[in-house]
């Protein structure tokens, strides 16, 4: 599948899969970043991407994140196929959850990227549904 992409910094290298079994590519930061103990910071990804029709791109975590104090602080992003103007640089919103200062380095692989395909449904509004009710938010137990 062939996607178009622009780099802000050419300095820094594409998003790359980093092995022959994965499934998601990671994300870079552009820039250091210093994030105070319980605060967010905004962490440019160097990219600007086209999904190609009928996909979308979903932003999470990388698995070593929280090893520095850090999540994604909207926990996955979503990025939009018309999200793909030249100033339409992509983020990872960073939220520090430790009591400690935590930084990121400028190349640091923070996120990692997976195209996902996406169908829009059409509303098809009804006054019942054909199922019983199951009686509500959270009735299957805690366990």
């Amino acid at each position: 599948m062939k996607v178009r992409i622009k780099r802000i910094d050419k300095a820094l290298p594409l998003p790359e899969y980093k092995t022959e079994g994965a499934v998601a590519f990671d994300f870079a930061s552009r820039i250091e970043i210093k994030i105070a103990p319980r605060a967010i910071a905004y962490a440019p990804l160097n990219v600007v991407i086209e999904p190609p029709e009928g996909f979308m791109l979903l932003i999470a975590a990388r698995s070593s994140l929280h090893k520095k104090g850090l999540m994604l602080a909207n926990s996955v992003a979503i990025m939009d196929r018309d999200f793909c103007g030249d100033e339409d640089e992509y983020y990872a919103v960073l939220y520090n959850f430790s009591d400690t200062e935590a930084s990121v380095s400028r190349g640091e692989r923070i996120a990692q990227g997976i195209f996902k395909e996406y169908k829009k449904a059409e509303w098809e509004e009804t006054d019942t549904m054909k199922n019983p009710s199951r009686g509500g938010f959270g009735t299957t137990g805690s366990l």
